[in-house]
C-alpha cells in the first residue's frame, strides 16, 4: 500500500477520510497571514527591537533588519526554486533529504519539530503570562498564567481541527490588528518629518551606523524575528495551484517583514531621537518593561487608549503565532506519518481535511513542555519564554543551512533547473550568510536566552543532540526496512 494513500484507511471517529491534506484551500493571502503570524509582528518588535537597541547597534537597529532580509532573501531563491519541484508538507526535512540524503532529511525531521514545537512552547509562556496580567488588571481575577495557558491549548487545537481555512481567517483578524496600529505609528511619523531631531535616515542606515556598537546582536535579534517565513512551502499541498502561490507568498512574505521591521524600527527611534534611543531602550529593559520602549511613542502619539490596547493586541499577537506553530507542526507529524516515519495513525485527517491525530499529539507535546515549568513554579518569561525561543531560532537557522546546502546538491545532480543564479549563486550566498548569523547566534546566546552560561551551553546542545538522535533514528530505521 501506497505511503501516499495509506492514511485514507485512516479514520477519526465518525469521519471518513482522504490521504491528502485539503487541496485549493488557501491563496497567497491565506498563506502570507500564516507566516505573518509565525513572526508575531508586535512581539517581534516589542520583544526584539528594545534590546537589539540597547545591547546592539543602538540607532543602526533598522540596517540591521535589512541585512536579516537581504540573507532571507538570497535562501529564499533556492528555496522557492526548490518548491517548484517539491510540494509536500513537511518542507524542510523533504528538501534536505532530496539533496543530503533520506538519512539526514530524516534527521532533520525532527530537528524542524524541535524549533517548531519549542517556539510555540515559547510564546505559550509570555502569552500566560501577559494574558494573567491583563485579566487581574481589568477584572481582579488573578489565576496562574498556566490556567490560561493551558485553556489556550485546548482552543488552538480546536481551531487547528476546524480546518486550515479557519484557521487563516482567524489569523487574517488578528495580524491586520497588530500591522495596522504599527504601521499607521511609523506612517504618521514618518510624514510628519520623524522626532525631536527629523528622520534620521543616516543615523539609522549609513554604514558607520550599522556598524557602531555591536552589529552582531542586532542582527541576531533581527534574524530571530524572520522565524517562520518558510511555512509558504508547508502549505503547498493546500495551496491554490502551489507553483505560482507559494513562490508569490514566500517573496511577499520576505518583502512584507523585512520593510515592516526596518520602518517601524527605524521610526520608533525616531521618536525618541537617535541620539537618546539607546539610553530610553536601556532604561525599559531595566526597569523590567522593555515594551514600554515600544508602546510609549505610540501612546504619546494616539492618545491613552493605545496604551490599554497594545497590551491586548500583543497577547493576540502571540495567539496567532501559537496557532500558526501548531499548523505547522502538526502538518510535519501528517508527512512523517504518511512517509511511514511515524506510525500510520498520525494520517488521520477529520471531516474538514485537517489533521486530527498530529494535531492532537502536538498539542500533547506543547503541555509536556509548559507544564515542568508550571510544577516548578519558574519563571514564564525569564524561563520558558527565553530559553526555548533561544534554542528555536538556532535549530531553525542550522534547518536553513541544510536547505541551502541541499538546494545546490539537489540541482548539481538533478539539472530540473539550470539557472545558476536561483541553484548555485544565490543559495551558496545564503548558505554563507546564514552561517554568519549562526556564528553570532552561538557567540551572542547567553544574551539571547536572558541566562547564564551554564543554561546557555546545554540548551545549545540540545540543537546537535536532536539532530543526531533523528540521524540514529534514521539509520536504524533504514537498517530495518533493509532486513
Amino acid at each position: 500500500m501506497d505511503s501516499q494513500t495509506v492514511s485514507r484507511h485512516a479514520t477519526e471517529p465518525d469521519a471518513p477520510t482522504a490521504g491528502t491534506l485539503k487541496p485549493n484551500a488557501l491563496g497567497v493571502l491565506g498563506i502570507l497571514f500564516f507566516v505573518l503570524s509565525a513572526q508575531a509582528p508586535l512581539t517581534g518588535i516589542a520583544g526584539a527591537a528594545p534590546i537589539a537597541v540597547a545591547l546592539g547597534n543602538g540607532p543602526g537597529v533598522p540596517a540591521a533588519y535589512l541585512v536579516a532580509g537581504l540573507v532571507i532573501l538570497l535562501f529564499s531563491v533556492g528555496f522557492v526554486a526548490m518548491g517548484r519541484h517539491v510540494v509536500d508538507a513537511g518542507a524542510f526535512y523533504t528538501y534536505i533529504g532530496k539533496g543530503l540524503g533520506r538519512t539526514t532529511g530524516t534527521g532533520s525531521a525532527g530537528l524542524a519539530l524541535f524549533a517548531y514545537c519549542t517556539i510555540q512552547a515559547a510564546m505559550y509562556g509570555l502569552y500566560g503570562a501577559i494574558v494573567s496580567g491583563l485579566v487581574a488588571t481589568h477584572t481582579g481575577l488573578d489565576l496562574p498564567w498556566w490556567v490560561w495557558t493551558l485553556a489556550t491549548m485546548a482552543v488552538v487545537q480546536a481551531l487547528g481541527a476546524a480546518g486550515v481555512e479557519m484557521g487563516a481567517k482567524v489569523l487574517a483578524v488578528f495580524v491586520l490588528a497588530e500591522f495596522s496600529i504599527l504601521s499607521v505609528f511609523a506612517l504618521v511619523t514618518l510624514f510628519k518629518g520623524g522626532g525631536p531631531e527629523g528622520l534620521g535616515l543616516a543615523d539609522s542606515f549609513s554604514p558607520s551606523a550599522a556598524l557602531d556598537g555591536a552589529p552582531g546582536v542586532a542582527v541576531m535579534f533581527a534574524v530571530a524575528s524572520m522565524f517562520g517565513f518558510e511555512a509558504t512551502a508547508i502549505y503547498g499541498e493546500e495551496a491554490r495551484e502551489p507553483r505560482k502561490t507559494v513562490p508569490r507568498a514566500t517573496y511577499l512574505a520576505v518583502a512584507v517583514v523585512t520593510g515592516f521591521f526596518a520602518l517601524v524600527s527605524w521610526m520608533l527611534i525616531s521618536s525618541y531621537g537617535a541620539s537618546k534611543a539607546t539610553a530610553a531602550a536601556g532604561k525599559a529593559l531595566e526597569g523590567g518593561d522593555g515594551a514600554g520602549f515600544v508602546f510609549a511613542p505610540i501612546a504619546a502619539d494616539f492618545g491613552g487608549w493605545a496604551g490599554e490596547v497594545l497590551p491586548v493586541l500583543l497577547a493576540t499577537s502571540l495567539f496567532a503565532g501559537i496557532l500558526t506553530f501548531h499548523n505547522s507542526a502538526n502538518r510535519y507529524l501528517f508527512s512523517l506519518g504518511r512517509d511511514r516515519l511515524l506510525p500510520l495513525r498520525m494520517c488521520r485527517l477529520n471531516r474538514r481535511h485537517a489533521p486530527w491525530t498530529a494535531g492532537c499529539v502536538q498539542t500533547a507535546l506543547a503541555a509536556l513542555l509548559v507544564v515542568p515549568f508550571a510544577l516548578a513554579g519558574k519563571d514564564p518569561v525569564l524561563t520558558l519564554f527565553s530559553w526555548f525561543s533561544g534554542v528555536a531560532v538556532l535549530a531553525m537557522m542550522l534547518l536553513y543551512l541544510l536547505t541551502s546546502v541541499s538546494v545546490v546538491v539537489f540541482f548539481r545532480r538533478a539539472r530540473l533547473d539550470t539557472r545558476p543564479w536561483n541553484t548555485l549563486i544565490a543559495p551558496a550566498l545564503g548558505a554563507l550568510g546564514i552561517a554568519g548569523a549562526i556564528w553570532l547566534i552561538l557567540a551572542n546566546f547567553t544574551t539571547l536566552i536572558g541566562g547564564e552560561r551554564t543554561t546557555a551551553l546545554w540548551l545549545t546542545l540540545s540543537v546537535p543532540v536532536v539532530m543526531g538522535l533523528g540521524l540514529v533514528a534514521a539509520r536504524v530505521r533504514g537498517r530495518a526496512a533493509d532486513g
